[in-house]
């Protein structure tokens, strides 16, 4: 399988100028440093930094409760500080998935660009 692949990128370089050759190499298919690198390069960075931001709080906020938690011998302060503490880690669990739902859209915006500059390159090469 591996081998049809790059029989067809090779042909599709072929086909493709300069310009859209560099354009399409670009395309390719990314590490993870690299993915969590391209959501900050968004038309929504901001957003990106504002939840990394708050994914930091959180966390902390998580540590402060645990050691709280832990230091503690009442019952009632017990569960507002477990229930604290969950509220902590829930919120940066769910930072998290927005976050992986960003760098997945990415991929699929990548795999796109890539399918529309394989049609046009097929497109001209019909006419």
């Amino acid at each position: 399988m591996k081998n049809k692949m790059t029989d067809i990128d090779q042909l599709i370089k072929e086909t493709l100028t300069k310009e859209e050759a560099k354009f399409y190499d670009e395309l390719d298919e990314q590490n993870l440093l690299e993915m969590i690198g391209g959501v900050f390069k968004t038309k929504h960075r901001w957003l990106m930094v504002i939840m990394h931001i708050v994914n930091l709080i959180a966390f902390g906020l998580f540590v402060y409760c645990l050691i709280r938690f832990f230091n503690t011998d009442n019952i009632n302060e017990l569960i507002k500080w477990s229930g604290a503490g969950f509220l902590c880690i829930m919120t940066v669990s769910m930072v998290k998935i927005f976050w992986w739902g960003q760098m997945e859209k990415n991929t699929i915006l990548r795999e796109l660009k890539r399918l529309e500059l394989q049609i046009s390159s097929l497109a001209g090469k019909v006419s």
